[in-house]
């Protein structure tokens, strides 16, 4: 099993980003595709997820409205756009496989977002 996440970078408040997982190793369509942070200090959260073949969502009220989950199953890739970037959103993501007691995570993409 194989997540490769890209598109991480340093981007100035108010500026956008798109990241992208790549996913290998397993029925991707199956699984639900979650975006996790983690910033320096603090604790791993949840960004957002999307289920498998229905594609509902579900994001973080910090993120919502700002930042969009997407799903494109025939490329087994998860995306996260991002959108009005504020400083607060500095931190590595991570995007994260699950299946019954099934979990996969990727070694995450930095994003700053500074001035």
């Amino acid at each position: 099993v194989h997540l490769v996440e890209s598109g991480g970078g340093l981007v100035q408040p108010g500026g956008s980003l798109r990241l992208s997982c790549a996913a290998s190793g397993f029925t991707f369509s199956s699984y639900l595709m979650s975006w996790y942070r983690q910033a320096p200090g603090k604790e791993r959260e949840l960004v957002a997820f999307i289920t498998g073949i229905g594609g509902a969502t579900h994001y973080a009220d910090s993120v919502k409205g700002r930042f969009t989950i997407s799903r494109d199953n025939a490329k087994n890739t998860v995306y996260l756009q991002m959108n009005s970037l504020q400083p607060g959103d500095t931190a590595v993501y991570y995007c994260k496989a699950s299946y019954n007691i099934l979990n996969y995570w990727g070694q995450g993409t930095q994003v700053t977002v500074s001035s």
